[in-house]
């Protein structure tokens, strides 16, 4: 699960409570999670280009340990340039207008803060690896693709420096998969140890397009699995799919559950899948009144660490899961993608059609559309044209 502490949300870095924070991990880990994937506020522990906060420092570190706790046991990647994060966008003062990706000087401050957060953490062995940031095309869309592919390539390698072999990956949002913003998809499908997936039927349109139920919702994660494996040059390189979640706010309370287990399912279906990392473990407290009402109600557990429905259904999907895993389609049938950068839903359309159709289909790109060892490889046989 993406971790979102119960009574402080991530303002939790300044309103320190470990107890609360092992109830919530003993919550989490009771549902049969084995991850958690963590959120740096970045101003809170780079308040100075050349200072990192130390109780910031030992704040993650004492996080780490309640990880490590025996009724716990939870790995943690942990997401550190979080310039955008629940609709609000977290930025050091420091950074006045800059940018995190083109500006030297600010790189070198990144660059900083990795070094002390390996220094601090890097041999803790809940530490599962860094991420860069979140969904940082987001604020930083008006960067040129190649160049933002270029600063992940340098920082993702300075993890490895710093942290070797650790899951080091960039955690980017559906936009550079869908119109190369930011960065793009063939350096998402190369750079790090794993192609991260961001896969929510409301922000990418899906659910708007689709409806609730439709294929489009029900296989999104599958069409964006299969997106990152046809721009994958290693066969079977492992796919995050690090958020996807539903909110009330999208669709009946009540349909939420069974459309997450599907969900999981289908994204399975597609092979590679490294993890399945619901957004977030608790909902928001209604004592915080300024996120939009999108994101209040999408944990899995209450602010109390009750366990909610979805919750529930996501338990039982893990144990029958780990007792009879999803095998891959066979997917003989692709769909050779247009040179266009625009990779979104009007894409999507043909894909979903032909899985309506009883079709499981896989993609490949047009420069590889006629290399025979590679469909070879990869069960192709049969292609079909936009």
């Amino acid at each position: 699960m993406n971790y979102v502490p119960s009574k402080h949300w991530w303002y939790a870095w300044l309103e320190w409570d470990a107890a609360s924070v092992l109830e919530d991990l003993r919550a989490i880990a009771s549902l049969g999670m084995d991850h958690i994937r963590v959120q740096l506020l970045w101003p809170v522990f780079q308040p100075d280009p050349s200072v990192v906060s130390a109780m910031a420092l030992e704040r993650l570190r004492d996080l780490l340990d309640l990880a490590d706790h025996p009724d716990v046991s939870l790995d943690v990647s942990v997401c550190v340039l979080d310039g955008w994060l629940s609709g609000f966008t977290f930025l050091p003062a420091w950074l006045s207008g800059r940018s995190m990706i083109t500006d030297n000087e600010v790189v070198c401050a990144e660059l900083l803060l990795l070094d002390t957060l390996a220094g601090h953490i890097g041999g803790h062995r809940r530490f599962l690896g860094f991420d860069l940031g979140n969904e940082l095309s987001v604020p930083n869309g008006d960067v040129p693709a190649e160049r933002g592919d270029q600063w992940a390539a340098l920082l993702l390698d300075h993890c490895e420096r710093v942290a070797p072999g650790r899951f080091h990956v960039n955690g980017i949002d559906n936009q550079p998969w869908f119109e190369a913003r930011t960065f793009t998809p063939a350096g998402a499908a190369t750079q790090g140890r794993a192609s991260v997936l961001h896969t929510y039927p409301y922000w990418t349109g899906a659910i708007k397009r689709y409806g609730p139920d439709g294929t489009g919702v029900l296989h999104l994660g599958e069409y964006m699995a299969e997106l990152a494996e046809a721009f994958s040059p290693v066969r079977g390189r492992a796919k995050w799919l690090q958020e996807f979640g539903a909110s009330p706010t999208e669709r009946p309370v009540d349909s939420i559950p069974q459309w997450a287990a599907s969900f999981v399912r289908n994204t399975l279906s597609s092979g590679g899948i490294w993890g399945c990392t619901w957004w977030g473990s608790h909902d928001i407290d209604r004592r915080f009144t300024g996120f939009v009402e999108y994101e209040y109600d999408l944990g899995l557990l209450t602010v109390d660490n009750a366990v909610k429905p979805t919750g529930a259904r996501l338990r039982d999907l893990i144990k029958e899961l780990r007792d009879a895993p999803v095998r891959p389609a066979a997917r003989p049938v692709a769909l050779v993608l247009p040179d266009s950068r625009e990779l979104g839903l009007q894409v999507a359309d043909r894909f979903f059609a032909l899985v309506e159709e009883g079709v499981r289909p896989a993609l490949v790109t047009s420069e590889r559309a006629d290399d025979a060892a590679h469909l070879s490889a990869r069960g192709i046989t049969e292609l079909v044209h936009f």
